[in-house]
């Protein structure tokens, strides 16, 4: 089966300074006890190659190790609401009610985007042009053919085959799921009526797989397959995405730059836990990536001593990591965010 996720670290160059002042025994115990800890976290697909590139350029910085597993943002959920993990991952906001009920803190760590992948000959990256409508009516089952009238409208200069369409859509519990469907509600009053969104749906057409590297799998290895995926897992598979609609109508491709211009809108606000009700999906502006997304990092509220060591991995991430972040397709967060961040850091979380 062919490798998903390559990721590389030799061309990550991080530097580490020395603190000086202190007794060379003091910072040889620290780091003895640091070489010790382990940090466990669990969740989110979306963000798991840019959390695992972080935690191995950690481990080398401080000793501590960090281990993630992309297990969908429903089993991060559940495991840090069992206290099985030290951290949750979330695609999926949490409002400040479910916060209280779970007795969990929440962050944001990375913004990212989800793509709608193609595979589909003869067409390349960012050739296929896909509306609200044609989305919704591919993922409703409605449109069966590539060659439908409703997509060769949008696509006058593409020779679209006749290939039957293959939708392959998440099966488990997803905070990718959560936002994609969210959008297609927002953008498609039939999807809301009669499917909805969660983390789980009812689809009305398609194959279920596991993660974005499932999704990813069964794209790559289907012709005329469609799915939807977090960016980075498109870029690191030279994978091909569609360009869609932004709020404001104008069809706008997947880059830095789209990704960017919708994060530029977010209003975070520390006091609800950064809750936004749609996430980052749908900002204005017309060069906005309308499926753009935060992912959320949970932690548990009574567990001071484990949540600090989780927030100097973040802390760490968050002054060495944008490079690395970059390079896989994510956007970090602005300064004024982190800023935010680790206020909300200090005055609620370790308090």
């Amino acid at each position: 089966m062919r490798k998903l996720i390559a990721i590389s670290l030799s061309s990550a160059v991080l530097l580490f300074g020395c603190f000086g002042g202190g007794e060379k025994k003091t910072e040889k115990k620290a780091s003895q006890k640091a070489s010790k800890a382990v940090i466990n976290g669990a969740g989110a697909t979306f963000p798991y190659p840019v959390y695992v590139t972080w935690a191995k350029e950690y481990e080398k910085a401080s000793g501590v190790k960090v281990n993630y597993q992309g297990i969908g943002s429903g089993g991060g959920i559940r495991q840090v609401t069992e206290r099985t993990v030290d951290f949750g991952g979330s695609d999926k906001m949490l409002s400040p009610q479910e916060l209280d009920r779970r007795r969990l803190y929440q962050f944001p760590a990375i913004i990212g985007s989800i793509v709608v992948v193609y595979n589909l000959p003869g067409v390349g990256d960012t050739e296929l042009k896909l509306s609200n409508r044609s989305v919704c009516d591919i993922f409703m089952g409605k449109v069966k053919y590539w060659d439908a009238e409703e997509i060769k409208k949008d696509n006058p200069g593409l020779k679209l085959p006749h290939q039957r369409i293959t939708v392959i859509h998440r099966a488990e519990g997803s905070g990718t799921t959560w936002n994609f469907t969210y959008w297609l509600s927002q953008v498609c009053s039939e999807w809301k009526e009669k499917v909805g969104y969660g983390k789980v749906v009812n689809w009305p057409t398609g194959i279920g797989a596991k993660g974005n590297a499932g999704v990813t799998n069964y794209v790559m290895q289907t012709p005329g397959a469609v799915g939807y995926v977090e960016y980075a897992y498109k870029l690191q598979n030279n994978l091909s995405a569609a360009q869609l609609q932004s709020k404001d109508g104008d069809f706008v491709k997947p880059d830095e730059e789209t990704f960017k211009a919708a994060a530029s809108h977010a209003s975070w606000k520390p006091e609800n836990h950064f809750y936004l009700p749609g996430n980052l999906l749908l900002q204005p502006g017309k060069d906005s990536w309308p499926l753009t997304a935060a992912s959320m990092i949970l932690l548990p509220r009574e567990k001071k001593e484990r949540n600090k060591l989780v927030i100097d991995f973040f802390d760490w991430a968050f002054k060495n990591g944008d490079g690395a972040a970059v390079k896989l397709g994510y956007v970090p967060l602005p300064e004024s965010t982190k800023k935010m961040v680790r206020d909300y850091w200090k005055n609620v979380v370790l308090k």
